[in-house]
Formats: structure tokens, C-alpha cells, sequence
């Protein structure tokens, strides 16, 4: 009997302490949020219950007794109560009997403590709140603990350690690059002339192998410094906007379309005659000044041939985000360049090793005549998709690509001439093999005309929603319509309202429904308590091409896309016009007029970032759902465990 007496009161006991804790005016969530190595925020964030108000940490005065405690058991954190922020409600009530007055939230409230950490500690951060709430005439209180993981340091290193890999990847490209510039029919001759230059004029080995290293140490200072100088008087983003812009797109367009011409044969371009001869003039002065002028010379006569791979090179480089990756490209082509000229004069014997100048120097010309042909249809097609022209459509686009490139196969096999190639007897292996690759390449765009994904090219041909015909986007508009997707969800399940603006002229890929404007995503993203996907992309964006083809594509990322949020693509280089009423001025006191310039202003003045692709989380109301920012990474398994980490982040938050 005694044993039941004792269960029946255990159980009263029960019910009556969680009835208690369910009547709790003020809930708490604790979450920690690592700033830097040795900065860590400690979020207490309180849910105020209607009626009742939550005491804040800082006091009104010296004598206010009325405050809740942050107590953290470890020494090692120290916290510093005068630096914590409080955002929320803040009523300062006055005392009833007294000349005293207080600090009470109301609503919602977060109070943000800083802890000094290290760069090692990863372990739990556990501790206490003592809060007093006020409920009428009551004042109840409680002590909450609570154990939250400490974030590592590398997580928030995240885009640091991305940037220093894009930079390391930029350089090493752009110096494979510069060898391979070393092949050009206007470099290759001049090796072994200027080489034996040095080591014949020089009073002695030793002076000559200096002389060939300052000669190539030029040739880096000459296509980095002009680079750096632009950016610094210019700014960081000059660059961005030059290789972004539809108008420099359509300019290279010409530009490189002129180089293939005159890689062809119809006639030769050079930088005008008076510049290298000033060059060649001031060289003949000695000395390392006149090295240098060496150094301007070669690259003047060379322009010819490594122009175009500067232009290429240069655009590539300045929409990866990082500001200082155009002068690291040029860092990184010079020294590709410079590099066989030191080595040459180090080791004088491997000149007897290089092959003749003759016709395959030619023949070396007219296939990056077929290249450059190729990239001038890039950057016309780039200024297609931003004025929405529809002349370079994917399938269009496509058959220009296999005609060039069935035609360079042709040309390196030898049924194809022109006026000034040699008379060919046999083909070289080398020659063979390339003709080779260029025919695999060739028909491997040919399934892409039936709407085959080429992920491949993926960064470089127009997007698949161009193209009218396509089989493989097929089986998304199927599948929507079989399973119901979030298109028709959007139509008859719940207020939200479908897309309106700028859906005649951008689409989105597999079948998903974006909006095209933020303040009609926001208003979605409401009505279906959904957060919202920020992509932050372009038509000229390779790499926002390659994100869609490598990561959106993968089902568990689609399927996660579609359903846990509410898509908002927003293209920086979108030509539309804004309404006059939607023009305004921006920092720096330009007018922005167009979708485009509006979009980038918002990336920029919001997430301090100006590449793409940018991919960030919104709450409902508007603010950032982590602090990452995701751009270029085909690492599918990171890009699921991204949304998914948003997504209970957003769950978190409405909890409060």
C-alpha cells in the first residue's frame, strides 16, 4: 500500500512541475557562433510569451536589482557583460513605489554574449541563465542550463581558405597557360636568339645567367604591373565590370574574331611598328634598363599571339569574387612565359633539343585561329543571353561550335589548306593525335543538339533552357506534372503567388519554379513558411552554369531545393530596365537602372561579395540563416549538408 501511496504521489509530483514549466512565460534556445579564432558569440534567444516581460542583462543604474545572469562554468571563456548586445522590444518601466526605473523586453529577445576563445577549442560550452520575468504582480524566475557546441575554427575559415585555393588554382592556370604561349609562332623563334644573346655578350657565365633572369623577371613585372595599377586606380571591382559587362563582351567578341582571321592568314596584326622600335632602341642602351626594354619588346612583337590568351585569361579571372586574382593570373602567365628563358639559360645544352622552326609553327597559328573563334561565339553568346536576343540559343550555339571544330580535325589531318601552309608529305603523330582529340570533341557536342547535359562544357555553352528542343529537360516537366510540384502548389495550395517578373526572359533549370525579383520571393517565402534560396548568378557566369549541371541536378539536392525553400535567382547582369520609380543612386553615386545593377548593389551591400555564383539563406524576415558564404564548390554531399543545416536553422528560429 505504501508503495502505491508513494507511486501516486511521484506522479502528481510529475504532472504538477510540467504543468509549471508549460506555464514558463519566457522559452529559451542557446546557440553559439564562432567570429573568428578567438571570438565566439553565445546567443540566448527568448520567446516572451504574450502579457509577460523578460528583465535584460544590463542594468538601469547602479542599484537595479532587476536583471537576469549569464554564468558560463568554464574560466577559460571569459565574457565581458559591458560589450553584450541586446536586440527585442525594450520598455524602460518606471517603479511603482520608487524613483527607479528598469529595463524589460517584451515579445522576442536575443542577448548576444562575446567569449574570448582559441583557435583550438572545440569542446562544449556549458553553463547557466538566471532569468526574472515580470506577469502582472509576479515575478517569476528561473536558473535554465544549457551545453552548446562550440563551432570550430575552421568552419568560419571556410571562405578564407576558398579564396587562397581559387588563387592558388588561378595562378597555376594561368601559368600553364603562359607555357603554352611559349609554343606561339611569336615567341618560339626568339628563345634560342635571345638566350645566346646573353650568354655570348656577357663578360662571364655567371653575368649572363643574371641578364637572362632579369629578362624574364620583366616579362612578369610587365604583364603584372599594368594590372595592379588598373585595380588600384580603379578600384578592385574594375575589372569585374569590364569582363561582366555586355558591351566589353561584345567588343572581345570583335577583338578575338579579328585575331582568328589573322591567324588564318588574311593578314598579320601587330601593335604599331614605332613601339617596338622604341622598345628596341632603348634595349640597345644596356644595362638591366635596357634588358628591360628587351623584355617590353618581346612582348609588343608577341602581342600578336598572346593577346587573345591575355584577354581570355583576364576575364576568366576577374569574376572569381577575389579581388587581387586578375594580378595573380598575370603574375602567373608571365612567369609561365618567362620561365623557359631562365631555364634555357641555365642549361644551355637543352637548346640543341628544341625543334626547328618551320611549318608546324603555322600550323600551331591556324589552330588557335579555330580557338579563338570558338571564344569569340562565347562572349557574343554571353551578350545574347544578357539582351535576351536569342541568336545564340544552345542548339545554335552548339552547331557553330561543331563546325569550327569539325573543320580544325580536317585542317590538322590535311584536307584543309591555306595560302600559306607548307606542303604537308605525312602526318606527324602529334598532329594525329590532335586531330584525334579535335574529332572526340566534335562528337561529343553532337548528342547536345538532342538536349544531352555535356557537364563538360557545362561553364562555356549557353544554358539548357535556350534550347527549344530538348529531350532531357523533358523528363522534369513530365515528372511535374505526374507528381505535383511545387509549380502547382504555388497555383492552388496556399496564397502564395506564382512568379510574374521577368519570367518572359530568364528561366531556371529541371523544372524548378524561381522568382526572379526579391520582393516577390519574400512574399512567397511567407505564405509558404519557407526560407528563401538567394542565388546570386548571371548569364556570363560559368561557373553558375557548372553548379547547376554538377550539384542542382543530383536528386537528393533538387528534391531538397523544391521543397525546403523558396527559390529567388537574381542575375547581376540582367539588362531590363528598372521603372523610373525603382532607380536609385548607390554608394558611390551611380545610378543604377537596370535589374542587373540592382541585383549586384543588393549582393554587394548585403553580403560584401561581387562573385558568382553566391548562394545565401534567408528567414522570413530577411535576415541571413548562416554566415557562409557558398559560391563554386561540385562537392554535392557538402552542398546537402548545407541546405539541410539552413534549413533546421530556420526551424530553430521559429521556434522562438
Amino acid at each position: 500500500m505504501k508503495r502505491i501511496l508513494f507511486l501516486f504521489l511521484t506522479v502528481i509530483l510529475f504532472f504538477t512541475v510540467t504543468a509549471q514549466d508549460a506555464k514558463q512565460p519566457v522559452q529559451f534556445v542557446f546557440t553559439a557562433v564562432r567570429a573568428n579564432d578567438s571570438l565566439v558569440y553565445l546567443d540566448v534567444k527568448a520567446a516572451i510569451q504574450k502579457g509577460s516581460g523578460l528583465f535584460s542583462v544590463k542594468k538601469a543604474n547602479a542599484e537595479d536589482a532587476f536583471v537576469s545572469m549569464l554564468t558560463i562554468d568554464s574560466g577559460r571563456y571569459q565574457k565581458q557583460t559591458d560589450t553584450v548586445t541586446e536586440t527585442g522590444n525594450l520598455e524602460l518601466v518606471k517603479e511603482a513605489n520608487g524613483p527607479g526605473i528598469y529595463r524589460l523586453y517584451t515579445g522576442n529577445a536575443v542577448f548576444r554574449f562575446p567569449l574570448h576563445v582559441t583557435a583550438k577549442d572545440s569542446t562544449n560550452i556549458t553553463g547557466s541563465f538566471s532569468w526574472l520575468a515580470k506577469n502582472g504582480d509576479e515575478f517569476p524566475g528561473k536558473t535554465e542550463t544549457f551545453s552548446v557546441k562550440l563551432p570550430p575554427a575552421s568552419a568560419q575559415n571556410q571562405t578564407a581558405k576558398a579564396a587562397d585555393q581559387s588563387l592558388w588554382k588561378i595562378f597555376l592556370l594561368c601559368f600553364l597557360t603562359g607555357l603554352i604561349a611559349i609554343i606561339t609562332p611569336c615567341v618560339f623563334p626568339l628563345i634560342p636568339v635571345t638566350v645566346s644573346f646573353f650568354l655570348k655578350r656577357s663578360r662571364s657565365k655567371m653575368e649572363g645567367l643574371r641578364n637572362a633572369t632579369w629578362y624574364s623577371f620583366s616579362i612578369i613585372l610587365i604583364y603584372t604591373i599594368p594590372t595592379l595599377i588598373l585595380t588600384l586606380i580603379f578600384g578592385d571591382k574594375i575589372l569585374y565590370h569590364i569582363s561582366t559587362s555586355p558591351f566589353s563582351n561584345l567588343v572581345f567578341f570583335a577583338i578575338f574574331t579579328v585575331f582568328a582571321i589573322s591567324f588564318f592568314g588574311a593578314f598579320e596584326l601587330e601593335l604599331p611598328n614605332s613601339w617596338a622600335n622604341k622598345a628596341d632602341t632603348a634595349a640597345g642602351k644596356g644595362g638591366l634598363l635596357g634588358i628591360f626594354f628587351m623584355a617590353l619588346t618581346l612582348v609588343i612583337v608577341s602581342f600578336s599571339c598572346t593577346g587573345p590568351l591575355v584577354g581570355t585569361l583576364l576575364g576568366q579571372t576577374s569574376t572569381g569574387g577575389v579581388s587581387i586574382a586578375p594580378v595573380i593570373g598575370m603574375l602567373g602567365f608571365g612567369a609561365g612565359l618567362a620561365l623557359p628563358f631562365s631555364l634555357f639559360a641555365f642549361f644551355p645544352s637543352l637548346l640543341q633539343s628544341l625543334p626547328k622552326s618551320g611549318g608546324w609553327l603555322n600550323a600551331v597559328k591556324v589552330v588557335f585561329g579555330f580557338i579563338e573563334l570558338a571564344l569569340a561565339m562565347k562572349f557574343l553568346s554571353n551578350v545574347d543571353l544578357a539582351y535576351h536576343w536569342h541568336l545564340l540559343d544552345r542548339d545554335v550555339f552548339l552547331v557553330i561550335w561543331i563546325v569550327i571544330f569539325g573543320l580544325m580535325g580536317l585542317y590538322l589531318l590535311g584536307k584543309l589548306k591555306f595560302s600559306h601552309d607548307s606542303e604537308m608529305t605525312f602526318i606527324s603523330v602529334p598532329r594525329l593525335f590532335f586531330a584525334i582529340f579535335a574529332f572526340c570533341f566534335t562528337l561529343y557536342m553532337i548528342p547536345g543538339l538532342w538536349g544531352a547535359p555535356l557537364k563538360l562544357l557545362s561553364g562555356f555553352i549557353p544554358p539548357a533552357g535556350t534550347q527549344e528542343f530538348n529531350l532531357d529537360d523533358l523528363k522534369y516537366k513530365i515528372d511535374n506534372l505526374n507528381t505535383g510540384s511545387r509549380n502547382l502548389e504555388l497555383k492552388t495550395g496556399n496564397a502564395a503567388v506564382p512568379p510574374v517578373k521577368l519570367t518572359d526572359k530568364l528561366h531556371v533549370p529541371f523544372g524548378l519554379v524561381a522568382y526572379f525579383d526579391l520582393t516577390e520571393g519574400m512574399a512567397a517565402a511567407k505564405a509558404l513558411n519557407k526560407p528563401v534560396m538567394l542565388d546570386f548568378t548571371g548569364h556570363s557566369c560559368p561557373n553558375c552554369r557548372k553548379m547547376e549541371e554538377q550539384v542542382w541536378k543530383n536528386p537528393e539536392v533538387l528534391k531538397r531545393i523544391k521543397e525546403n525553400f523558396v527559390l529567388v535567382s537574381l542575375y547581376v547582369d540582367e539588362s531590363s530596365e528598372l521603372p523610373a520609380a525603382e532607380q536609385f543612386m548607390d554608394t558611390r553615386g551611380e545610378m543604377i537602372t537596370t535589374v542587373g545593377g540592382r541585383n549586384l548593389e543588393y549582393e554587394v551591400t548585403k553580403f560584401g561579395f561581387n562573385a558568382q555564383p553566391l548562394y545565401k539563406f534567408l528567414d522570413l524576415e530577411g535576415n541571413s540563416l548562416s554566415d557562409t558564404k557558398y559560391g563554386y564548390d561540385p562537392d554535392v554531399q557538402k552542398f546537402i549538408d548545407h541546405l539541410d543545416a539552413v534549413k533546421m536553422e530556420f526551424a530553430k528560429r521559429k521556434k522562438i
